[in-house]
């Protein structure tokens, strides 16, 4: 048998405001764990590992999630790899699957944030971007502003001095990400807004302003990864999703050597994650219709075309004006709304995103169903850093 991998079953809760709703990180995970092992038709005790992933928590919070579904003996390993946290859980449960280890792993990944921006946890301790801020601080101004939209906001100020790149032409995505999530129901946020809104909505750091930027959020995803021989056994063809490709890289060199604002928020690690991950695949992004990208922030997005193949370098802006970014043009992006609409709780979201893809893959994403799918694309990228890509095939 050969040492293909499926997803067979995903889930997820509703994305929540930090704070709205009465509930804690088990309560997540048992919800989107159950609605995975339903979708995929087995049972918890099929299941021979889990990689449960979190960035805010105790040690050992990923045996207490799943707890939830059973109690079992299973190998349970704890993910933290900052916003790339659920597609690394991702990448290890297929890692295990894929190796022959196991023919039937659960990826979870959940999140109970703290209401307004990300900030660290341990101040007596050296932070882990440390090294990049101090290659970012000399290029571009820093005046106390929160440091995710920061980083991001100047990778964006580049991009527009470079290329010529517009303030209009981001803010085009925050409208297109949020006009998206009016049709998904487990979206933090399902309006939808004009262009004129999303520029006169609070500037966080030029040219990011609020509703282009991603919230903190309370969630959780998870998927079941199996083996051929698995899928085979338990007859489940109609739902399996192929990862036919997947790889995960982090900082190069040139992160701390370009003086490069875009280098510094890794699109050189999305690059080259995508690069691989074709390559595995065989396959290339005219192969796929349909992209769940790591919109952190408008910026990202954009910024994150050009490093996947989507659009040449320098022409991300022209992609967006074209319209090949949404329904009727070449690709679908974050048909989910994206983090900046969708949310964006950082255990859950790589996961997610798996889980758009699967339903579109099948067909059945509902309003959001995209036409004609095929391939589909994942990216998920954390600063500190970590870049990981996906590409599904039906």
């Amino acid at each position: 048998m050969s040492n293909r991998t499926f997803v067979v079953g995903v889930g997820m809760t509703k994305f929540e405001k930090p704070g709205s709703r009465e509930w804690d990180y088990p309560d997540m995970a048992r919800e989107s764990g159950s609605k995975a092992l339903a979708d995929a038709g087995v049972s918890y005790d099929q299941i021979q590992q889990a990689y449960v992933g979190y960035v805010y928590g105790e040690s050992t919070s990923g045996q207490r999630a799943v707890y939830e579904l059973g109690i079992t003996g299973i190998p349970v390993i704890n993910v933290n790899n900052n916003c790339s946290t659920g597609s690394t859980a991702l990448f290890l449960a297929r890692q295990a699957v894929k190796a022959g280890v196991a023919d039937c792993v659960l990826a979870l990944g959940f999140e109970k944030m703290q209401k307004g921006s990300l900030g660290s946890t341990f101040e007596d301790r050296e932070q882990p971007m440390l090294n990049h801020l101090k290659e970012l601080f000399p290029l571009f101004e820093w005046a106390g502003e929160p440091i995710a939209p920061y980083m991001f906001g100047a990778a964006g100020r580049e991009h527009m001095s470079k290329y010529g790149t517009t303030a209009e032409q981001f803010a085009k995505i925050g409208r297109k990400n949020h006009r998206h999530s009016v049709n998904n129901p487990y979206a933090q946020f399902q309006d939808e807004y004009s262009l004129e809104e999303i520029l006169a909505s609070r500037t966080v750091y030029e040219p990011l302003t609020k509703l282009q930027c991603s919230p903190t959020s309370d969630g959780s995803g998870a998927a079941v990864i199996a083996s051929e021989r698995f899928v085979d056994e338990h007859d489940l063809w109609d739902r399996a999703v192929e990862i036919a490709g997947q790889a995960m890289v982090t900082d190069t060199a040139d992160t701390f050597t370009s003086k490069s604002a875009i280098t510094i928020i890794g699109a050189t690690m999305s690059r080259l994650a995508a690069e691989r991950a074709c390559e595995e695949a065989r396959m290339g992004v005219g192969d796929v219709q349909v992209v769940e990208l790591h919109d952190c922030f408008s910026t990202n997005e954009l910024i994150t075309y050009e490093a996947l193949g989507l659009a040449a370098e320098g022409e991300g802006g022209a992609l967006v004006d074209a319209g090949d970014n949404t329904y009727g043009g070449r690709w679908v992006v974050n048909p989910s709304g994206g983090l900046i609409s969708k949310g964006h709780p950082l255990g859950a979201t790589g996961l997610v995103q798996c889980a758009e893809l699967t339903w579109q893959l099948r067909g059945t994403a509902d309003a959001r169903q995209v036409d004609g799918v095929t391939g589909a694309l994942q990216h998920n990228i954390g600063l500190g850093g970590a870049a990981v890509v996906t590409l599904y095939r039906r």
